[in-house]
């Protein structure tokens, strides 16, 4: 079935995840870094810390973890992926000689990625919900988290196209995935960022999933964030879509 060609790509990703699902190794890895800013930033200096006078700490930091882990997750599984099935094991160039659409392919891949990130990100989320939070699980909650996964695997892809070695890769996060985890508002209040870097923070990304994921509520106030989101969205899916046919070319 056509509307299906992305699939096996999709499949033969699942199976690679499968081999590393059941390995304490995997777990460990994308839990340890959220878990040690919980417990240190949330139980530790957040205990007595109130956003507001109905809002704990606890509450605010939880979903800018899983906003952040998905991120992390969702993007680095991939650009790694790519970028070694490019240049080192040739079998990105396998997949192009397929007999599918190119579409398809990318698709299969991100999606692929996406499935990575929402297994981290719901790691998270099922370890904060082992303490007392008050968090919020309504509706933007889980389209954000969706698109957060989309839009990093969407960029992830790229990156992966655009390295020419895996320093490079790890070069690209430096300086695209590291200052989002921290200035996006994962740990903080945006109002509290000083003035002068508030216009390239709300430039990033994360920054309106942070947003976004914190609503209870579809409101006009968050309208800017979800055409934002899915700006980018569209944008990085676009460029990677464009980087593999002239990659075929």
């Amino acid at each position: 079935m056509r509307g299906f060609d992305w699939y096996p790509v999709f499949f033969r990703e699942m199976l690679l995840f499968k081999r590393r699902f059941f390995r304490l190794g995997y777990f460990l890895s994308a839990m340890m870094v959220p878990l040690i800013y919980l417990i240190v930033f949330g139980l530790g200096l957040g205990r007595d810390i109130r956003i507001s006078s109905s809002y704990s700490y606890l509450g605010f930091l939880i979903p800018g973890l899983v906003a952040m882990s998905s991120m992390v997750n969702s993007y680095s599984w991939i650009a790694n992926s790519v970028n070694l099935g490019r240049l080192h094991f040739k079998t990105f160039q396998v997949l192009l000689q397929a007999p599918i659409p190119l579409f398809c392919v990318v698709l299969g891949e991100v999606l692929s990625a996406m499935v990575k990130g929402l297994f981290a990100g719901f790691l998270v989320l099922l370890a904060g919900l082992l303490v007392p939070s008050g968090i919020s699980l309504k509706a933007p909650f889980w389209i954000a988290f969706v698109m957060n996964c989309f839009l990093f695997a969407s960029l992830g892809f790229v990156v992966g196209m655009l390295s020419k070695g895996h320093e490079e890769t790890a070069t690209y996060s430096n300086f695209l995935i590291l200052p989002m985890a921290f200035f996006c508002g994962t740990f903080f209040p945006l109002e509290r960022i000083p003035g002068f870097l508030r216009p390239f923070v709300y430039l990033m990304p994360l920054t309106h999933t942070n947003l976004l994921i914190r609503r209870t509520a579809f409101d006009k106030m968050a309208l800017l964030s979800w055409v934002v989101l899915g700006g980018y969205c569209l944008l990085f899916f676009s460029l990677a879509l464009k980087l593999t046919k002239d990659y075929d070319e």
